[in-house]
């Protein structure tokens, strides 16, 4: 955006902390930050103010904004309909427009006085990668006629030591097998440091005899750049909950999905996840509502779920095991996945085709700056 001529008032990565206590430790310089972009918008006075996830931050911004009788657009909703429902009245006092990018969340909003549209998911325009299985192995030194699983296992440091090591258990345990012998694609989001995973994997900090036991049965990992490239090639995945499932889910792999938090934290979650009526969901025989995006779009389980305790490299092996080789099992999920991929993007109503979620965005943003936009400046839309 910078690139773009936007001037930059305050620099996201500055204020970007994760963690009770880190947050804690920065707040004074968060908050400074924070008056900062309120006095600019205060002095400049825009004409709209598109604000984009981040709700934290962005739901108060918005009071200021609202206060200047500036329309505001907000894209990518924040997770109201899972929990902190009571921000809602705030969402009804503070939006003009709500942009959301899963099905059920139009329906969820507009039944509650939101003006909400479903432009579709971003991820779910991208053309799949387009390098072959023969060139990507050589890239990385892998054999092709091998089985590759790909292990992605969250974009935070806490998050690859509370689910790495049952993954990598779950690829020993897979190994075993000697007809098996698959090869390991281990994607390093780009807040990880590749030196960092590196670490963790040769130190085999993994408490447990059976796990020490495992890991010396593990193939080489293979640490790659490109998640979408790696999930594209993989024939199976694990993946942690959050983005990255939705990836999994417009490449079309099939994968189980695995989080591990505090058990503190997970009683807290179980209690305080509810789903509105708008998102038919059913609990498993531990009581856990599903949490994977896959199957909450799906409205039903289409991708298996281990969460905490379940959280066991037996589990793991027990899910995986049919999806690696031409079964009914991965079969089903094949087409379970490419039906709920085809309900990320709404058809357009010019072409029926599916509609490009970001041109979508900034038609809505030329619709909200009318009539003060200039004349020149109105083209029609399929050119914004």
């Amino acid at each position: 955006m910078a690139a773009a001529g936007f001037e930059r008032v305050v620099r996201a990565e500055d204020v970007a902390h994760m963690g009770f206590t880190e947050v804690l430790r920065h707040a004074p310089y968060i908050y400074t930050q924070y008056r900062k972009l309120v006095t600019s918008i205060q002095r400049n006075h825009p004409d709209v103010a598109i604000l984009i996830d981040f709700p934290e931050v962005n739901l108060r911004l918005a009071k200021h904004i609202k206060r200047l009788g500036v329309p505001v657009l907000w894209f990518v909703s924040p997770q109201l309909w899972a929990w902190k429902r009571r921000r809602l009245r705030s969402i009804q006092q503070r939006v003009d427009r709500m942009m959301v990018i899963f099905p059920f969340e139009q329906p969820f909003y507009r039944n509650r006085g939101v003006a909400a549209e479903f432009v579709g998911h971003p991820l779910a325009v991208l053309p799949l990668p387009a390098i072959s299985r023969e060139d990507y192995a050589a890239r990385h030194n892998l054999d092709p006629a091998k089985q590759w699983i790909a292990l992605l296992p969250g974009s935070r440091q806490s998050e690859v030591r509370n689910n790495l090591p049952q993954m990598l258990l779950t690829i020993a345990h897979l190994n075993l097998e000697v007809s098996r012998r698959c090869q390991v694609l281990l994607p390093v989001a780009s807040t990880i440091d590749p030196v960092w995973i590196r670490d963790q994997l040769a130190s085999q900090e993994y408490a447990g005899a059976e796990a020490a036991r495992g890991i010396a049965l593990l193939p080489r990992i293979v640490l790659v750049t490109g998640a979408r490239d790696a999930l594209q090639h993989a024939r199976a995945a694990i993946v942690a909950s959050g983005t990255a499932t939705v990836q999994a889910l417009t490449v079309g792999t099939p994968f189980v999905v695995v989080y591990r938090v505090s058990a503190l934290t997970f009683a807290l979650a179980q209690r305080l996840i509810r789903y509105p009526a708008e998102i038919p969901a059913e609990r498993d025989a531990d009581g856990n509502l599903p949490i994977a995006m896959p199957n909450l779009i799906a409205g039903r389980r289409i991708v298996p779920e281990f969460l905490n305790r379940r959280f066991t490299a037996s589990n793991l092996t027990a899910a995986l095991r049919p999806l690696l080789d031409n079964t009914p099992a991965r079969a089903e999920m094949l087409a379970a996945l490419a039906q709920t991929r085809a309900q990320l993007l709404p058809g357009s109503p010019q072409t029926g085709q599916p509609a490009n979620p970001i041109r979508r965005v900034a038609e809505a943003v030329v619709e909200l700056l009318r009539p003060t936009v200039p004349v020149a400046l109105r083209t029609p839309a399929t050119n914004v």
